[in-house]
């Protein structure tokens, strides 16, 4: 293990660094609480293993550029094998230097059955502990809540997962299918991503999975109140372009009526004004018709009109208020990096814009750039793609898998209404899903704004043990065949 891997022992130096920490700058950064909060201490064996694999995984950093997301997968893999897995089912795939990745399977009763896969991924995103009020590769609880790097993105769901395998075998349960538990590397953005290297390289580890449970899903809080339990089902595609502009250029002291910047800046003010058309798919459909309840009337209206015409634009004016439901709606694209220029006292020979796309699943990204040319209107501007988009054909809404995640709900929420949702942002469930897997975004994980990628990033001790609870029943459903 490397020297970014904390130490389980030696708690007294521990209970010192998170003394030194206390004050009034560090309770100014923690989740504002009601007066009194205490911990949430583990109630069952099984919270007590769920947070115990949590604190395990959390205080080994698995950043991309110091961490070692294969010593992760390892401990993993020791904790199984020393609670009975055989060698064969426990499997740790290194793909690159630092990147492991964990495929565990538990074995069911009945071989016709294809497997469901629960999947996760072992790295985060760096954190640099100047940035925190809390050592972030150390897994701390205060007040019911628990801090650390990757408590929220996404250690919690592999602790969920492997708990969830644990407390069957310790039950007797054997499921009628084969349940896989994937803990993966570089979702986050590395050059070695798990899945994708298992697809291409170990595709039997993934062989004739029927469907897969993943992020991108899970409870909604809104005005600290939980609104539904959401399930992604469908995810944006990434595409890069970039716009450029050129000039001949000259002495910064003789100005010419063009110039490569001004342009530049044209360009991107008529990309920044366009919008793309509205379009729906099976799931966005069913989003704003589930949804349209839950928002306030006027919102509630447009959603509704939307779904009966997606051609009406002044429901989509309305809704698009919100910019997280117009990014739902439509293809969005944004200027996220600019340069321009060689030299404070030189005309602008060049200026170049990257401009990154979100794209809906069913446009490509020829057509993207199309429209970019035609927005732009120029054609001393090129457009080009940097980097274009995979495909990730939304899951199918399928009934029966849906009244599970509904029952579920109602079991442990009473009331609560299951969305089907589409991701805005990217999930490693896009590599399953160009590869026939149908995958699910879905938690129980009720999040009250995580800081997921930023400072003091946490999730409530209650939402981690609910979150487990959660999927475990749903496992349990989706497992049992057919009469039990």
């Amino acid at each position: 293990m490397t020297s970014s891997v904390h130490s389980r022992t030696g708690a007294a130096p521990r209970a010192l660094r998170c003394a030194a920490l206390a004050g009034a700058a560090l309770a100014a950064a923690l989740v504002p609480l009601t007066a009194g909060a205490q911990d949430r201490p583990p109630r069952t064996r099984w919270e007590t293993q769920a947070r115990a694999l949590l604190e395990e995984l959390t205080e080994i950093n698995t950043t991309h550029s110091v961490g070692d997301s294969h010593a992760a997968a390892e401990a993993m893999a020791t904790r199984m094998r020393e609670a009975g897995w055989p060698a064969e089912d426990v499997i740790v795939v290194k793909n690159a230097d630092r990147k492991g990745n964990l495929i565990v399977r538990y074995r069911g009763r009945n071989r016709t059955r294809k497997p469901i896969l629960l999947l996760s991924h072992l790295d985060v995103v760096e954190a640099d502990p100047k940035d925190w009020t809390l050592p972030p590769f150390e897994f701390i609880e205060r007040d019911g809540v628990f801090y650390g790097r990757g408590v929220a993105d996404d250690k919690d769901e592999g602790a969920i997962h492997l708990t969830i395998l644990l407390r069957m075998r310790a039950e007797g349960y054997v499921p009628d299918r084969d349940i896989i538990v994937a803990l993966t590397a570089d979702e986050e953005g590395g050059p070695a991503n798990g899945v994708d290297f298992i697809l291409r390289n170990r595709p039997e580890l993934f062989a004739n999975v029927e469907f897969g449970f993943n992020e991108g899903g899970g409870g909604r809080i809104e005005e600290g109140k939980k609104v539904s339990n959401d399930v992604q089902a469908s995810e944006k595609k990434v595409a890069n372009f970039t716009i450029e502009a050129t000039n001949p250029g000259g002495h910064s002291s003789v100005p010419r009526p063009d110039n490569a910047i001004y342009q530049l800046s044209a360009a991107l003010s008529r990309i920044g004004t366009y919008h793309f058309p509205v379009r729906l798919n099976e799931v966005t459909r069913e989003y704003f018709r589930r949804q349209a309840s839950l928002v306030g009337p006027e919102t509630g209206a447009a959603m509704r009109r939307l779904v009966a015409d997606e051609r009406d634009s002044a429901a989509a004016a309305v809704i698009a208020k919100d910019p997280a439901n117009n990014s739902r709606m439509r293809t969005t694209c944004v200027a996220t990096m600019l340069t321009g220029g060689h030299a404070e006292n030189a005309l602008p020979q060049r200026a170049t814009a990257t401009v990154n796309c979100r794209i809906l699943p069913d446009e490509t990204t020829e057509s993207v750039r199309d429209r970019l040319i035609a927005a732009v209107n120029d054609t001393g501007v090129k457009v080009t793609v940097k980097r274009g988009a995979a495909d990730s054909p939304p899951s199918p809404l399928e009934a029966s898998l849906l009244r599970m995640m509904e029952q579920t709900t109602q079991e442990l929420w009473p009331g609560m209404p299951v969305v089907p949702t589409m991701s805005t942002g990217a999930t490693d469930s896009r590599f399953l899903r160009n590869a026939g897997v149908p995958v699910y975004g879905i938690s129980g994980l009720f999040y009250d704004n995580p800081n997921a990628h930023g400072m003091n990033e946490h999730v409530s001790a209650q939402a981690f043990y609910d979150g487990l609870e959660f999927m475990y029943r749903l496992v349990r459903k989706v497992t049992a065949g057919p009469g039990m």
